[in-house]
């Protein structure tokens, strides 16, 4: 992987920013590294490109699903999830989560066990017993607020070497911005940050119906009612495909959305539906494509969805001289 000295002076910008941020800790959660290691790889390609030390989570479980665990045991629930928030307190370090459903449980315990006193007091009864207490002394983020808020949409236009004219279906997911009274990041119906940060790439975002829709893949109903879920997944997609001019790929902050729009894909067309064959893209695999790196770097041939065509343009496009 050559980096040119456009890159490398942008990198070493950077890092000289980046020097006064609080530690940051990676949660990978379940899908990625069973499913989609490849969005890791990518994540932590473009946390380095921004001088930015990530530490590991060592000994961390699943997070876990709140649409499930929560449902039949709140406490059972926040202990699990609070034991992983204490592996990040103990590193001095946030949490930086690359998946909605991630985020969204340890984001709602963190927040839940710093206001309910007796709630934690009940947690760390628990927690004592493997020798860990929660104190609620870190928070909780995701790769795309992170990105947005701490880094921000002009640093990232800064690291970008190859600008994507690609034009991009980006899905925010439901946990990124729902509650919006806990996430903080706009409107929930029309939100803009992950479309900034998509055209900070030198994509397009193009606008379709029905884009806040669920995936139908969480809350277990992807298991449960997988119908259900494939009739969801194929509205999205028929929305995403009917756009005028088409769009190159999707992208996604998710990896559970990414297995139900990459995966859903192949099981639509197997029972007889639309081949969609648009491809899917974590985002900080999209941006670390933008910084210079190539398909084989971001793991692109990993999915389920891959597109010679896509793949072609993109090692096509020209460096920003």
């Amino acid at each position: 992987m050559k980096m040119d000295g456009h890159k490398d002076q942008s990198r070493m910008q950077s890092r000289m920013n980046t020097q006064d941020m609080k530690n940051i800790a990676m949660f990978l959660g379940c899908v990625i590294p069973n499913r989609y290691p490849a969005i890791e790889r990518a994540t932590n390609l473009v946390l380095e490109g921004f001088g930015i030390d990530v530490l590991e989570l060592k000994g961390a479980s699943c997070c876990p699903a709140p649409g499930v665990f929560r449902s039949f045991d709140k406490v059972t629930w926040l202990t699990v999830a609070a034991r992983n928030i204490v592996l990040a307190e103990e590193l001095g370090a946030d949490i930086l989560t690359i998946c909605n459903g991630c985020f969204g449980s340890l984001s709602d315990a963190n927040l839940i066990l710093k206001e309910d006193a007796k709630l934690a007091r009940e947690v760390n009864v628990h927690l004592e017993k493997v020798g860990r207490r929660f104190n609620g002394s870190v928070s909780v983020r995701h790769i795309i607020e992170y990105l947005h808020r701490d880094i921000g949409v002009e640093r990232i236009r800064d690291v970008v070497t190859k600008p994507l004219g690609l034009r991009v279906a980006v899905h925010y997911g439901c946990h990124l911005v729902r509650p919006s009274s806990e996430r903080h990041l706009g409107s929930q119906d029309y939100p803009v940050f992950f479309d900034e940060l998509v055209e900070a790439t030198g994509a397009e975002s193009v606008d379709f119906p029905d884009k806040m829709m669920c995936c139908g893949a969480g809350g277990g109903v992807r298991s449960a009612l997988h119908d259900t879920s494939m009739a969801m997944v194929e509205h999205k997609l028929d929305a995403i495909s009917g756009v005028g001019a088409g769009v190159d790929c999707i992208v996604d902050a998710c990896p559970f959305c990414h297995l139900q729009f990459d995966g859903g894909q192949v099981e639509i067309a197997k029972k007889g539906g639309k081949d969609y064959g648009i491809p899917v893209l974590h985002y900080t695999q999209l941006l670390a494509l933008a910084m210079g790196y190539s398909v084989e770097d971001v793991g692109l041939s990993q999915n389920a969805v891959v597109s010679k065509e896509f793949m072609e343009k993109v090692e096509g496009l020209q460096p920003r001289h």
